[in-house]
């Protein structure tokens, strides 16, 4: 075999079904000396631009782990609290970092997850202000949350200014315990802000009143308010649910405007005098109607919760995962079959003390996706990721008693090593690219995720391998990839 035969065999196989490659390599030297310089300058400046990307941000513990056909980068660090997030109407993503205030970041997008920020801009300087953010149906008000209130201001977000001064929209939530109060504006129904408020402390006895305004969902017509208006009292919302210990995550399904949330169950529970807490109860997630017809049922807290784990739970019965049963410190008669008679089960219970913070839909609703902050009161840590549940027709697609609906998308690959070293996820946004950001409150830092790059691991290091399929279909690679070789066979050769 001649020198130059040896090498289009490997020519070949770097670009299989490249019937225009095949016969370049198959024609005589000359034709192939002629039609290379052209095929080099065509090819080779796409693979410079897709092993090129100027962020090269790299996280300081455990690099995360992705799930196939996702790609994902870090792409800003240095915040003191990073929570919620959420895009303006010109692709500005906003920040709450939580003690400081709200952060505009300017983004410069080279495609793929190949992102960093140009700018950063203090919007809204606020110590107070610590989880919610959510913009008006046309991106002309801002709201965010402290412990008490939800407050306003106008917003442009062209030349990412806010008016001078703030309405209060949302008033008198503050307590101790629980104290972010995440906030959803309904895209279904303009005008209406849901706002979500916790308990005050582990088992709060007195949210067994609906008039105690904690562990509560409720809703408001923000619409109806005058310019001179000093608020609307919490108590005075709509309910669109209650007995709901700390659901911070709320979501809208984008087809069929169902509210969707999920809940942060109890720590150091007991039944029967067994101490049940590492396996027990679920966290949840539940299903509220919609913001035009909210159910404003009862989920059971502090009186009811969520079977996880059947394995040593105490008079068992019948009861099965997603069941709801009684706890000893229940100031009632209920029992498990009252529980599950008279209020409402979750549609799915998640694995305990994971702590999900944030639920976001895809845009077809054929996903929800979850991030799970991760336990302290568990001997083995949980959570500490971000995961997918499917949907179909506005609800999930798994049965009420599964333990694996919800999938892992980017989780910590050693997680005896968390808290300390590994990230915590927070809020979730998508960007106009169906790109899916979240936020680490632990590390102050912010990633981007993308589907349909390759299931290589690019957060810490920087490189993005799937970046060349960004700008260039897969065969196309392949394709520039042989013609280097090509090239360099026909060096050998000369």
């Amino acid at each position: 075999m001649s020198n130059h035969e040896s090498f289009l065999p490997l020519a070949y196989s770097l670009s299989p079904g490249s019937e225009f490659l095949s016969k370049l390599c198959q024609s005589s030297h000359a034709m192939v000396k002629r039609t290379l310089p052209f095929l080099a300058l065509a090819g080779l400046p796409s693979v410079v631009l897709a092993a090129d990307c100027a962020n090269t941000l790299t996280v300081g513990y455990p690099t995360p782990a992705v799930a196939d056909g996702w790609a994902f980068r870090l792409v800003a660090n240095g915040f003191t609290r990073p929570r919620g997030l959420i895009f303006d109407n010109d692709g500005g993503l906003l920040v709450v970092d939580s003690g400081v205030g709200l952060i505009h970041l300017t983004l410069k997008d080279d495609g793929g997850t190949c992102l960093s920020v140009s700018e950063k801009t203090t919007l809204i300087g606020n110590r107070n202000l610590n989880h919610g953010v959510a913009l008006s149906s046309d991106g002309s008000a801002i709201y965010v949350s402290t412990s008490d209130e939800v407050l306003s201001w106008g917003y442009n977000s062209t030349s990412v200014k806010v008016s001078g001064t703030s309405r209060t929209l949302v008033k008198d939530m503050a307590s101790g315990g629980h104290t972010t109060r995440t906030l959803l504006a309904s895209q279904k129904q303009p005008g209406i802000l849901l706002v979500s408020r916790g308990s005050d402390g582990n088992m709060d006895m007195g949210t067994l009143e609906i008039g105690s305004g904690r562990s509560q969902i409720r809703s408001f017509n923000i619409s109806s308010l005058s310019e001179n208006s000093d608020g609307i009292e919490y108590t005075d919302g709509d309910v669109v649910g209650w007995g709901l210990r700390n659901s911070v995550g709320v979501a809208e399904h984008p087809s069929t405007g169902g509210i969707w949330s999920v809940e942060n169950s109890v720590d150091q529970l007991q039944r029967q005098g067994e101490d049940i807490h590492n396996d027990n109860p679920g966290e949840e997630l539940n299903y509220h109607g919609t913001a035009e017809k909210p159910d404003g049922r009862n989920y059971g807290y502090p009186s009811c919760f969520t079977v996880w784990r059947t394995d040593d739970f105490p008079n068992i019965g019948s009861l099965k995962t997603g069941n709801s049963f009684a706890v000893d410190d229940a100031e009632n008669s209920m029992n498990d079959t009252t529980c599950n008679a008279d209020f409402i089960s979750p549609r799915l219970a998640l694995p305990p003390h994971t702590a999900p913070l944030d639920i976001k839909f895809a845009d077809d609703g054929s996903t929800a996706y979850v991030s799970f902050h991760g336990s302290w009161n568990r001997d083995e840590p949980a959570g500490y990721r971000v995961a997918s549940i499917a949907f179909k027709d506005g609800q999930p697609t798994a049965a009420n008693d599964s333990q694996d609906a919800a999938v892992d998308l980017l989780t910590n690959p050693d997680l005896s090593k968390c808290p300390g070293s590994c990230f915590r996820p927070v809020g979730l946004a998508f960007d106009s690219k169906k790109r899916l950001w979240l936020t680490s409150d632990s590390t102050g830092e912010i990633f981007v995720l993308e589907h349909g790059g390759n299931s290589t691991n690019t957060g810490s290091s920087g490189n993005d391998d799937s970046a060349g399929s960004r700008f260039w279909p897969r065969s196309a690679v392949d394709g520039v990839m042989a013609v280097v070789f090509v090239v360099i066979a026909v060096i050998y050769m000369s």
